[in-house]
């Protein structure tokens, strides 16, 4: 469906993007992940069709996408995207927002229409409402709403559930992909959330400073983290030395998230001294010291500053 082929693309003299190859097949949905300003944005852009690319190749169902440089109307028909700026019409209503992009041929269809896509987005009580009163979290979904409207084939969000609070955004994530997945439209979603890439998508896309670092199913990701960049996406990062928990040399370095490392009533090499304990609901965040080196570990239970713990690697 979508083939993406980026050499280079830079903003006057800095490269922004580099060495990007990704292929997204029909219904399928791919997320970018990586820190802000590692290009994510721009690679959406790309795709969409607001910039200009010259060395490389964008390809949808085997039909080359030519961009700005070719395109009267910047954009292609057949993709939405919705970005952080929402692109809305202030002082006309929700429904009339969402409407905007229907053919208005017929008014009961369109309104069933409206009325199927406010309850994705589960803003049904605001169908009236002007959308200058509503919230940022309320705009963000009125343009999801918007640019669902006439079924596009490739769906692009750029931090699409940024300014919605965690309930509301837990329960929009389900219904979106949800509705995507029956439609069959695919999606390419950038962010920085690990929870919605792990979560919501069939393939991720790490990125950074413009080049891609790996590229697989989620599991497969979280799985095979091999840089200490990789792993401050999913949670605190320990690196320790590999010695410690087996016969490596002592140049080998093992990168760890705080679930890999867990409290043993056994002596061992790795004994660490608390620092500070975060509660988290379900488990506390542990905070510890080894030699100088910061060492993150979960645990049930609360533990005191100074108290002294052996560590293994699960």
């Amino acid at each position: 469906m979508l083939e993406v082929t980026i050499k280079s693309f830079s903003y006057s003299e800095k490269e922004i993007l580099k060495n990007i190859c990704l292929k997204l097949e029909q219904g399928k949905h791919l997320a970018i992940l990586g820190e802000s300003g590692c290009g994510k944005s721009t690679l959406l852009h790309l795709i969409y069709g607001l910039l200009h690319l010259d060395q490389g190749r964008i390809y949808w169902r085997n039909r080359r996408l030519m961009g700005p440089s070719v395109n009267l109307v910047p954009g292609e028909a057949f993709i939405k995207l919705v970005s952080q700026e929402f692109n809305l019409m202030p002082f006309i209503s929700v429904s009339e927002n969402i409407a905007s992009h229907l053919s208005r041929m017929d008014s009961q269809l369109d309104d069933n229409r409206v009325d199927e896509l406010l309850n994705v987005v589960g803003l049904r009580p605001f169908k009236s409402a002007l959308v200058k009163n509503l919230s940022g979290g309320q705009k963000q979904r009125v343009a999801l709403a918007k640019a669902l409207a006439n079924k596009p084939e490739l769906l692009l969000l750029d931090e699409p559930f940024s300014n919605i609070d965690t309930n509301r955004k837990n329960k929009l994530r389900r219904n979106l992909h949800e509705y995507l997945r029956i439609n069959n439209i695919s999606c390419i979603t950038a962010t920085h959330d690990n929870e919605e890439a792990l979560g919501f998508s069939d393939e991720v896309l790490i990125i950074k400073d413009g080049k891609a670092l790996a590229q697989g199913t989620p599991d497969t990701i979280f799985k095979n983290i091999s840089s200490k960049y990789e792993a401050g996406l999913f949670g605190d990062v320990t690196v320790l030395p590999s010695a410690l928990f087996c016969n490596e040399p002592a140049s080998e370095f093992d990168i760890l998230l705080p679930h890999q490392l867990s409290i043993t009533e056994e002596e061992s090499k790795l004994r660490v001294r608390v620092t500070k304990s975060y509660f988290r609901g379900k488990d506390y965040l542990v905070q510890s010291d080894w030699n100088g080196t910061e060492v993150f570990f979960e645990n049930t239970e609360k533990l005191d500053v100074g108290v002294l713990v052996n560590l293994l690697k699960n």
